[in-house]
């Protein structure tokens, strides 16, 4: 007990001090970007005129720069950072990787503050540590989503705007500010890296790493075969939206067809805590020996774990591709 009681204080004074070092470096960490950004200005002039000047991107892990030093060197944590950016958040890889952490210690803490139990606290240090990735990945899917949504609006923009007269930049342009986030910012964030200078093939790619959705994909395909091979862009953007307002329409059957299985995950993931909550207030003694015989722990972290196995094979059952 007294152990776990030194290992707690220890580890949230480690996290508090990583913390203050955070808010000190802050301030010094920004005035060195603005510092680098300024300097690359400054020394445009004095290039050659056929150097180009290179679109400078905020790719900082972690505000503390020893961190940020150690976290760059790994490829997970670019993926986590750009996990992080397509769920419309400034908060950087190394915070997050902090705020897990000390979310796990604390689960972890008042698990075994109660229980007593080892296993149980490193199952809530597990549970609680992957708590900030779920929320910021359903955030990254409720954003894709969003951005399905309108992007057959935003495809039919662009035709009209082609089709009026307008130049592929001003039509793009015209989207940012007509439609709603998050297909604005994503289309004025293209329209701002092809107008600073940027081929329009890379903006189309940047914009379909940002969004890694099959409709983007498509579109930027389309936008490149056009430049390159020609033909009416305005007919093809047509041709685009009409199939994937198509392929939406078989998204909604299969939602139709599928709801029973969905229906069945939902009762089968729920039963087995919802029986355990409800004995547990019904005869406690029945469910002691779960809770206090070691045997009894190894049962609960088998059933987690099938529970957990169940829950993505059925999910994977139910999801199709489309």
């Amino acid at each position: 007990m007294l152990f776990g009681i030194v290992v707690g204080v220890f580890l949230l004074v480690l996290v508090t001090v990583f913390f203050v070092a955070a808010a000190v470096e802050d301030r010094s960490a920004r005035a060195r970007l603005l510092r680098s950004r300024l300097q690359s200005v400054d020394n445009a002039a004095s290039r050659k005129p056929s150097e180009e000047l290179a679109l400078l991107r905020d790719e900082l892990l972690s505000e503390i720069p020893a961190l940020n030093r150690i976290l760059s060197r790994s490829s997970r944590i670019s993926k986590l950072q750009r996990l992080l950016s397509q769920a419309d958040t400034r908060m950087r890889a190394g915070k997050f990787l902090l705020v897990s952490a000390c979310i796990a210690m604390v689960a972890a803490t008042s698990i075994f503050v109660f229980t007593r139990v080892t296993m149980f606290a490193f199952l809530a240090a597990a549970f609680g540590g992957t708590i900030p990735y779920f929320y910021f990945s359903w955030r990254r899917s409720r954003r894709f989503h969003a951005f399905e949504t309108k992007f057959p609006e935003a495809i039919d923009l662009l035709a009209r705007a082609t089709r009026a007269g307008h130049t592929f930049g001003t039509a793009l342009e015209l989207i940012g500010s007509e439609l709603p986030e998050p297909v604005a910012g994503e289309f004025r964030k293209l329209y701002e890296e092809q107008n600073f200078g940027m081929p329009i093939k890379d903006a189309l790619l940047n914009l379909a790493e940002r969004m890694p959705l099959i409709d983007v994909k498509f579109f930027a395909t389309t936008i490149m075969l056009q430049r390159e091979t020609g033909g009416n862009l305005a007919e093809i953007l047509d041709k685009l939206s009409y199939v994937i307002r198509e392929r939406f329409k078989i998204l909604r059957q299969l939602r139709v067809y599928t709801a029973q299985g969905r229906l069945t995950m939902a009762i089968l993931m729920a039963l087995p805590p919802g029986l355990l909550c409800l004995l547990y207030f019904v005869n406690r003694q029945f469910l002691s020996p779960l809770f206090n015989d070691p045997i009894g722990h190894m049962f609960i972290a088998i059933a987690i774990v099938m529970q957990t196995i169940g829950f993505f094979i059925i999910r994977k059952i139910i999801h199709i591709k489309v």
